[in-house]
């Protein structure tokens, strides 16, 4: 570890000799502000537990970069790298350069260990814990320093890795202090919050800070929905508790964005809301069913929602693509609808979704409000269970024979031509792939600002299917006679399908 020199801070803090010194003014907490914490943090450390790991040398080895030298992990530069590394040369047999084998008649010692720390918390009293998988994931032995400095083993209950929750349960003999969830939707940004954890190993800690931001996505899955707080959170709080004011878990710290590997302000938690039902599950069954829909979506924009006449601005989920036999074409939802309410609940963009079905009880019946034509409907699907492979390829169907000539449609930059054996080879197309193919792309044109590329295929004009490419060019005639700006086309790429919409831009030697 590197700590900064205590002399040299010493030094920085002293005043200036011969300069004028202010004096020392009272600290006048804002109206509503705590004056202290320490009552609150004296009741809630003893629930906060520091959690260790080991795995095996072979395992720990695994995951070493390959070549890396045989050194115990330390900060780059700090001087204990230095250490270790002349303590194995003084060590080393006979001299022997590093990485050879040793030596067959020398008595080796014992294989090391790889170890970790983190932190956790008990939400019952009977010794269930919940941290973080990343804390726990890949080891074989775990154990739990509760507050004072008893270390029990522990089990692992279950484990989630597409939230990065975990439970752990320990038999203390006697019971054990607690906390509870609390609603992680009533903490608003600017809210106090304290974190609690061992970062580095140094034992319990408290820090203090607000809520930052709501609803960060961080990109680390589906679910990301994540607390940001400027509460110190450093190596060893992962999977420690965020509490509010009222002692609650509204959050568990979780990840931080460091460009030195330290606190800089910027830490995330997993609200209570998510990690609750999911501990829940972990507990009670081992594992977590999720709710499934069985849809590809993406992003409403602007000129999306214009195209589609969407009241009230750019909301809710495109569906690109309704999955055959999935609970979504079962109830009806077709490509093309935007989801905007799923369960009762408001889908203000497209990540939303995939947490809200999930959240959702497998099996239940829930209504679905959609936009179509231009009106909304309400639609009731029956939840099914995330299945754990989602991949499931249409039954192909014969190519047509025929091989019409390609054809330019002016004014968007692009030339399509029909799907047939020869294009589905020159293209890479798959078997099930049905509509009408990109052949060229003029640079610069409206289509090339949309980034299509030839070997993409058109599958609807504006929600309606397309086979061939005159029924494009009459598609998009019709959109310019009825005055609009732009064309929703459905696009099937090697990444899956995306709703495009292509600005109409007017052919050329036609009145603008």
């Amino acid at each position: 570890m590197r700590f900064a020199p205590l002399l040299m801070v010493a030094a920085l803090a002293a005043p200036l000799a011969g300069l004028p010194v202010a004096p020392a003014q009272a600290q006048v907490p804002p109206p509503g502000a705590p004056t202290s914490f320490a009552p609150l943090a004296q009741r809630l450390l003893p629930a906060v537990v520091n959690i260790q790991t080991s795995q095996a040398a072979a395992q720990a080895q695994a995951q070493r970069r390959p070549g890396a030298p045989d050194v115990p992990q330390a900060p780059p530069g700090s001087p204990f790298e230095e250490f270790f590394r002349d303590f194995l040369e003084r060590n080393r047999p006979n001299g022997s350069p590093p990485g050879a084998q040793p030596q067959p008649n020398r008595p080796q010692p014992p294989a090391r260990r790889g170890q970790s720390l983190g932190s956790g918390f008990i939400i019952d009293a009977s010794g269930i814990i919940v941290t973080n998988n990343h804390v726990i994931e890949g080891a074989d032995e775990i154990n739990v320093v509760l507050s004072d400095n008893t270390t029990l083993r522990a089990e692992l209950v279950g484990a989630d890795p597409r939230t990065d929750v975990a439970v752990l349960r320990v038999r203390p003999e006697r019971p054990l202090p607690a906390v509870t969830f609390g609603d992680s939707d009533t903490a608003l940004v600017g809210d106090w919050v304290l974190a609690i954890g061992n970062p580095f190993g140094l034992g319990g800690s408290v820090s203090a800070g607000i809520v930052s931001a709501r609803g960060r996505d961080i990109r680390q899955g589906l679910y990301d929905d994540f607390i940001q707080t400027d509460a110190a959170i450093n190596r060893g709080n992962s999977g420690g508790p965020l509490f509010n004011l009222a002692g609650e878990v509204i959050g568990i710290n979780t990840a931080i964005y460091s460009p030195s590997g330290g606190s800089i302000g910027i830490g995330f938690s997993i609200p209570s809301n998510l990690a609750r039902n999911i501990a829940a599950q972990l507990r009670d069954v081992g594992r977590v069913r999720r709710g499934w829909l069985g849809v590809n979506i993406q992003q409403v924009t602007d000129e999306i929602a214009e195209s589609l006449g969407l009241t009230g601005g750019a909301r809710g989920a495109l569906v690109a693509r309704a999955q055959e036999d999935a609970p979504a074409a079962q109830g009806g939802i077709q490509a093309g609808d935007v989801i905007l309410r799923f369960n009762g609940q408001e889908v203000r963009e497209m990540r939303n979704l995939p947490r809200i079905v999930a959240d959702t009880a497998v099996g239940s019946q829930a209504p679905v409000v959609v936009w179509r034509d231009g009106a909304e409907r309400t639609l009731t699907v029956t939840v099914a269970e995330l299945p754990s492979d989602q991949a499931a390829a249409g039954a192909p169907t014969p190519a047509p024979e025929a091989r019409p000539q390609t054809l330019e449609l002016a004014g968007l930059g692009l030339t399509v031509g029909p799907i047939t054996p020869e294009s589905r080879e020159r293209f890479s197309l798959r078997p099930e792939s049905r509509g009408v193919v990109i052949t060229e792309v003029s640079p610069g044109s409206p289509a090339a600002e949309r980034e299509l590329r030839p070997g993409d295929v058109i599958v609807e004009v504006q929600q309606e299917r397309v086979n061939t490419p005159q029924e494009v060019q009459e598609r998009l005639a019709t959109l310019r006679r009825q005055n609009r700006a732009t064309a929703l086309l459905l696009i099937e790429s090697a990444q899956g399908q995306r709703w495009v919409p292509l600005r109409l831009a007017a052919p050329t030697g036609s009145p603008g």
